[in-house]
């Protein structure tokens, strides 16, 4: 027996400690800390949802106390009295306003109180009135909006029936009088003096034909990459020299940017020569034993020399590592009578297909 006693006592002791250590934890949780303490009644006009005697009481946001007793009024089905304990330094006044939030992810209720515009306490403050709809939760507050909208669609059907019937016809109406609308749009245009968007017309180099058989084959895998040139070159717009805006060519377009077109119309030379020895661009193949680089200098017309169609370019051929196997300049001109659209892709024309004979032949004799 005597043995035991002392455990006893001990396993009594710490049950003591553990339950005094949750006892003040609680205390404290609920007073909020240490002070004197003040009692004010509350008054709600209706639901308070999930509201619980415990709950914190904020003032301002400041937590200030909490809920100490919560009971329905007597005299009347929808009021709620609710009893708060605060610190006896909260400026509560008569003025001050009463609400109910509900804060984090659970919407968890606690009694909000902010504060009115009187800086003193006349005397004793009333029973606090909370705001009507204070306990109204999101739900509540969406489900009374949707509430009222649909009173308002419901009040208004028979109107909202004829203004949808009416825009039917409207547009029912606009369906059948579309050649008359583009026709009122279309004189309406011609009386403003607006012009209709000028379409561009398209142009393109031809490449040589009937260049005879082949007397000699290209060796190996040629490729042409795309012609580097300066930023000016990288046009579909017929370029002048001295620059000038010509009459007639505000509509002309070349079928692609010089550089490019250039490229795909020396391929199709090649191709008209020998296809089967074709050279290609240097997407379409992997390792290539040689490579044509070019470098268009020149792709105008020159008004000052006759007028002229002018061609100017440096050609190098070099092989897979870089070794430049042979280099040339090639430069053709080729004069034309009227400044025309037509007339000048014409003899661009005859300046092509003279330098991608040229080209073809110095290939050629030029590889190992």
């Amino acid at each position: 027996m005597e043995t035991r006693a002392p455990f006893v006592v001990v396993g009594a002791f710490v049950l003591a400690a553990i339950a005094a250590v949750f006892g003040f934890v609680y205390w404290l949780h609920n007073t909020g800390g240490l002070g004197p303490r003040v009692t004010y009644h509350l008054q709600f006009d209706g639901s308070v949802p999930g509201l619980l005697v415990g709950a914190a009481v904020l003032f301002n946001g400041i937590r200030v106390g909490e809920v100490t007793d919560l009971g329905l009024a007597p005299d009347s089905p929808r009021r709620v009295n609710a009893t708060i304990s605060v610190a006896s330094t909260t400026p509560v006044r008569s003025d001050t306003k009463v609400g109910l939030e509900f804060q984090g992810l659970t919407g968890v209720p606690v009694i909000a109180l902010e504060g009115g515009k009187l800086l003193s306490n006349s005397g004793a403050v009333p029973t606090l009135i909370a705001e009507p709809g204070a306990g109204e939760g999101m739900t509540q507050a969406a489900r009374s909006a949707l509430l009222r909208v649909d009173t308002v669609l419901a009040d208004n059907a028979e109107p909202l029936k004829n203004t949808i019937a009416n825009l039917q016809v409207f547009s029912e109406g606009l369906a059948r009088n579309t050649g008359k609308l583009d026709g009122i749009v279309a004189g309406l245009e011609r009386m403003t003096g607006a012009s209709a968007p000028v379409q561009k017309i398209t142009y393109d180099l031809q490449a040589p034909r009937n260049q005879g058989p082949a007397a000699k084959t290209i060796k190996g895998q040629l490729a042409i990459p795309e012609p580097t040139a300066v930023a000016m070159l990288e046009t579909q717009r017929m370029l002048f020299s001295p620059a000038s805006e010509i009459p007639g060519f505000s509509e002309f377009l070349w079928a692609d940017t010089i550089p490019k077109l250039f490229q795909a119309r020396l391929i199709e030379s090649f191709e008209n020569y020998d296809i089967a020895h074709a050279p290609l661009r240097t997407t379409d193949v992997g390792q290539a034993d040689f490579q044509l680089l070019i470098d268009v200098r020149r792709f105008r017309v020159a008004v000052d020399a006759g007028p002229e169609a002018q061609i100017g370019l440096s050609a190098r051929i070099v092989d897979k590592d870089g070794k430049v196997v042979a280099s040339r300049l090639f430069d053709e001109s080729e004069k034309f009578d009227k400044v025309e659209p037509q007339t000048a892709v014409a003899a661009f024309d005859a300046a092509f297909g003279r330098i991608a004979r040229s080209m073809i032949d110095w290939t050629l004799q030029s590889q190992p």
